[in-house]
């Protein structure tokens, strides 16, 4: 199986935990979800971002705040001001940030902003407000302690009720060598059985990760079950082997040949052009796709695209 990697983990898929105050309006709305959408792909997100931001939306100031720490490669007083309010608003994310800011790059360069709390206060606001909602049986909380605190325990705990983050990083310290199993292939069974929780909680990652020991055994239609959940679920790396293969370019898990509909997909991976080092993969696959296509198949192709993508 092929792994392109094309987005980290947390790019894709870390989702503010506060409630987003700030009544929106349809415009405002709209520019929030461009900029996330934005955000996913390596573009610009800034000034999509900025609208819903100073609008007051929590979520759209949280990541205001790490696309300025990210395109800078260390904090800045305007990102450090966009967690602080998002902070403010009660998100787990940005209190974490910002109590991790004696990490960031700015400490080694000397030009840390002045924050309204010292990073370790952060720390424990966000343990204050995450605890008794643990306590109460909220796995995101749960995974906000692990978060703060590190603990194993509370990382098992939030994937045992549900969080898709926490049961693919369980499968990931399994899979790395964590813990003791007896006998010893229960660490795999361990691995699976996290992998495929995640994937079933909507963890577009997982999913392929999952469908990768799926393949290890054979177990194609679950292979192609979890693929085709991933490519729509807009994840890049399942859009790419779901094209690749519906095409048979090359045909390794017996998808239905569908020339039109692979390169539709394939085709579609050019719009990232953000970032991620996705472009080269269209470029190489596409022409093998379209050695076997007729020009009016082309064609079909890409008005399939248009409608896949809405």
């Amino acid at each position: 199986m092929r792994f392109t990697q094309l987005l980290s983990t947390l790019a894709l898929l870390l989702v503010s935990t506060s409630q987003a105050l700030a009544q929106l309006t349809p415009e405002q709305q709209a520019a929030k979800e461009r900029g996330l959408m934005f955000y996913n792909q390596y573009k610009e997100a800034i000034p999509d971002l900025r609208i819903a931001a100073e609008a007051g939306d929590s979520e759209a100031q949280y990541f205001l705040a790490e696309t300025l720490r990210l395109d800078n490669r260390y904090m800045t007083s305007e990102a450090q001001h966009w967690y602080e309010a998002a902070a403010q608003q009660g998100d787990y994310y940005a209190m974490i940030r910002l109590g991790r800011s004696g990490n960031d790059l700015c400490a080694v360069m000397k030009n840390c902003p002045p924050g309204q709390k010292a990073p370790v206060e952060w720390l424990r606001e966000a343990l204050k407000q995450a605890e008794p909602q643990a306590q109460q049986g909220d796995a995101e909380a749960m995974y906000i302690l692990y978060h703060v605190t590190a603990s194993r325990d509370w990382l098992e705990k939030a994937a045992t009720a549900g969080h898709a983050m926490a049961q693919y990083w369980m499968a990931i310290r399994a899979r790395q060598g964590e813990g003791f199993f007896f006998p010893p292939w229960k660490r795999q069974e361990a691995v699976e059985h996290w992998f495929k929780a995640a994937a079933e909680s909507g963890h577009p990652l997982s999913m392929i990760h999952y469908a990768n020991i799926k393949y290890e055994n054979k177990e194609f239609a679950e292979v192609r079950h979890w693929i085709e959940q991933a490519a729509k679920a807009g994840y890049a790396d399942g859009v790419a082997d779901l094209g690749a293969y519906s095409s048979h370019t090359p045909n390794m898990v017996d998808f239905p040949l569908d020339l039109i509909k692979g390169y539709a997909l394939v085709y579609l991976l050019r719009e990232l052009d953000g970032g991620g080092h996705i472009q080269s993969y269209p470029e190489e696959v596409l022409p093998k796709i379209a050695a076997k296509m007729t020009p009016e198949q082309l064609e079909q192709a890409k008005i399939f695209a248009q409608e896949w993508k809405v």
